[in-house]
């Protein structure tokens, strides 16, 4: 009988950061499982090399909040690509999850229109709560300073 060792995944350098905000200029923040007292946008790893952005940011609004994109209450157009990329050291906390030798990731910011009466719906493993504050106060309590750069270009992006 054959001996197969699994390989390791690792995720994928390059993600999408989504600033998820209502009308009224204030954005959604989820607090990590893993760290509390960080607070953040919704972010996540493209899951395959060939995986769109636009689709990783749906899957990871959909995983994290439970908020469908394309839904009759918030259509597809509400996504929109800022058009930002950082490419900024990954925390060393986190670098076991990525191949040895990998120390950067790339982030795609994008902005997501979202009624704030919309219900959410965590990630019990990945998210502990959520709040929605005003935007400069939504970016003063991020924890990442890629997260709290993108919040604070969200009047030049408001649909």
């Amino acid at each position: 009988m054959p001996f197969f060792t699994s390989m390791p995944v690792y995720k994928i350098p390059e993600s999408v950061l989504v600033v998820m905000y209502s009308s009224e200029m204030e954005v959604l923040l989820i607090e990590r499982a893993d760290k509390p007292g960080f607070w953040q946008s919704v972010t996540g790893s493209k899951d395959m090399l060939e995986e769109p952005l636009i689709e990783t940011a749906m899957r990871e609004v959909q995983e994290e909040t439970g908020v469908q994109v394309g839904s009759e209450l918030v259509p597809l157009a509400n996504l929109r690509d800022w058009q930002l990329t950082n490419v900024y050291e990954i925390y060393p906390v986190w670098r076991h999850r990525y191949a040895p030798g990998v120390t950067q990731n790339t982030e795609h910011v994008f902005g997501l229109l979202i009624p704030k009466e919309h219900p959410i719906t965590l990630a019990a493993r990945e998210h502990l709560q959520y709040q929605w504050l005003p935007w400069q106060a939504a970016a003063d309590h991020c924890f990442s300073p890629s997260n709290a750069e993108a919040i604070l270009q969200l009047p030049r992006h408001l649909i």
